[in-house]
């Protein structure tokens, strides 16, 4: 070996030392923001550990860059900046977490095609808005026996849906009981149809008779009228994985806790928990509170707002390697929609939920009473839990943030009654040509009859029943494109707000208007109900913020 080979460090025959993902994370001193170096040197003394998966271009021997003109260190270099301000934040139901989405991390990540039903009987979305359902399963699946219930499929253990603001300064995440009797609509997995069922425990909406994370998505719909635009799903190695890479999560107990069922056992006080004493916490129902779901509920809202604290602690932001291992444990957990499976669908879901101020996240538990017909099981408190539902359907905060734009009424849903200039205007349109289906998403029985009998009396002859479509918050008027007259003409005849009627790309030139009624619809050329703007009074909730919440 000459003098030049002893200073490199390395035989000239054998190749380069592997270098650490981690220390590929360099700060950048012109923008103060971390990139990803992929040709970053080996350090003094490089782990050895491989070098990440290699790019296209790699894998082809280099042929892609020099197709394209690169050639040498130049052409192979492959660097990408990432603000470390920017954490995505992913909640995850009974198994929390949070990541920072990177392209080398894609190829962790399942997803799955999901049906949701034609666009006309889904809730209507509020423009700007994201909701996200998060699905934790009780799989287990290759877990062995000290689950319980060996090699389980899983059913949606724990649900979350998180709303996030049209402008960000919020978010709020309805957990939704496990025990919680529901309709399951029918639904369409694995090339299948799948009967609904009526007062069916809403975990079953998941794993049983076949049932995917699309049937999920249907019955959270219908259930709650909010329109969901993505969903994750993780099983219980998530909360493992991803609690032993930030390096534990805070957690408070008032008391001694020794649940046989979770094996969690932790002294009255605070803990720093992680890995299998993660999983134990979020699990835990019989030792804490009146010992159902419902107290377990507030655990895993204890667990995931520490968790997010921490995710937004400079201890994490600061820290490349800890970044790389999160990253790496959070893409490895999720399932996802097939929307989700990309690159900049990820980073923009990153960019969105990081701009969210941790006292400004909200979680909440959907009200419940105790169903009467079945112990242990619960119903919904319709009167708050609709009021719930209607304030994040409507993009509603249940926070006070400062400096927030006032919130814009949603269609059909004035904040006050609508002044007569706020109406859509009459077109001119003759009502006798325009055909009009209607169907009832408000839950209530002949809500579709009874308008179609007033219709007609407008003049509106063609008009007739559809069938009943999901849960609806708000009621709506869609237009193929081309006849926005016929659809003002509609929504003035119903005294609707203009903003009412809209376009619909899913409805062809040929077809009928389509009426949807919502939960809102009293009766026709009346005003609607306003949405609220105060959460109902004895809501279960906590603040992400909150330090102080300690289990009991």
């Amino acid at each position: 070996m000459n003098s030049g080979e002893r200073q490199n460090g390395h035989h000239a025959n054998r190749p380069p030392a592997a270098v650490d993902p981690a220390d590929q994370w360099v700060l950048d001193p012109a923008t103060g923001e971390f990139r990803l170096d992929l040709d970053a040197a080996p350090p003094p003394a490089p782990a050895a550990v491989p070098r990440p998966r290699p790019t296209d271009g790699a894998r082809d021997g280099g042929r892609s860059a020099r197709r394209q003109g690169g050639g040498g260190r130049g052409g192979r270099r492959r660097v990408v900046k990432w603000t470390a301000g920017t954490a995505a934040l992913v909640l995850v139901a009974g198994c929390g977490g949070a990541l920072y989405a990177y392209q080398r991390f894609t190829g962790n990540l399942s997803s799955v095609e999901v049906a949701v039903g034609p666009d006309s009987e889904r809730p209507q979305a509020a423009t700007g808005a994201m909701n996200i359902l998060v699905i934790g399963t009780d799989s287990r699946q290759g877990l062995g026996r000290e689950y319980g219930d060996e090699g389980s499929a899983g059913h949606a253990d724990t649900t979350l849906l998180m709303h996030v603001a049209k402008d960000r300064s919020n978010a709020t995440v309805m957990s939704i009981p496990r025990d919680l009797m529901v309709t399951i609509p029918e639904c369409e997995a694995g090339g299948k149809k799948i009967p609904g069922s009526a007062r069916t425990l809403f975990n079953e909406s998941l794993g049983q008779e076949g049932r995917d994370p699309g049937c999920t998505w249907r019955t959270v719909e219908k259930t709650t009228g909010i329109r969901i635009d993505h969903f994750l799903m993780v099983d219980f190695e998530a909360v493992k994985s991803l609690s032993t890479a930030v390096g534990g999560v805070e957690v408070c107990v008032a008391k001694d806790i020794n649940d046989s069922g979770s094996h969690l056992k932790l002294a009255k006080g605070r803990h720093v928990v992680q890995g299998e004493q993660a999983l134990a916490f979020v699990r835990t129902r019989h030792a804490v509170g009146q010992g159902s779901d419902l107290s377990r509920i507030e655990l895993q809202q204890q667990f995931l707002s520490s968790m997010i604290r921490k995710m937004k602690s400079s201890d994490t932001l600061t820290n490349p390697a800890k970044l790389f291992n999160l990253a790496d444990a959070a893409t490895k957990a999720l399932t996802v929609d097939a929307g989700l499976k990309s690159v900049d669908r990820l980073k923009d879901l990153a960019l969105d939920l990081s701009k969210v101020d941790t006292k400004h996240i909200t979680f909440a538990t959907v009200p419940v009473l105790d169903d009467p017909k079945n112990k242990g099981r619960v119903i919904l408190n319709d009167k708050p839990a609709a009021q719930l539902f209607a304030m994040v359907a409507a993009d509603r905060s249940l926070t006070e943030v400062p400096n927030a734009p006032a919130p814009e009424p949603s269609a059909a849903q004035p904040s006050a009654p609508a002044p007569a200039e706020t109406s859509a205007p009459a077109a001119q349109v003759d009502p006798a040509a325009v055909r009009v289906t209607v169907r009832n998403g408000s839950g209530v029985p002949g809500q579709a009859t009874k308008a179609v009998t007033t219709l007609k009396g407008k003049g509106f002859v063609l008009a007739g029943t559809g069938k009943d479509t999901a849960a609806a918050t708000t009621t709506t008027v869609n237009y193929p494109k081309g006849r926005a007259a016929q659809g003002a003409a509609l929504a003035a005849a119903l005294g609707l707000p203009a903003s009412a009627a809209v376009e619909s790309a899913a409805q062809g030139a040929g077809e009928p208007l389509l009426l949807v009624l919502g939960k809102d619809f009293t009766e026709l050329g009346k005003p609607a109900v306003a949405v609220p703007t105060e959460a109902p009074e004895d809501l279960q909730r906590v603040q992400a913020d909150d330090v102080d919440v300690c289990a009991k």
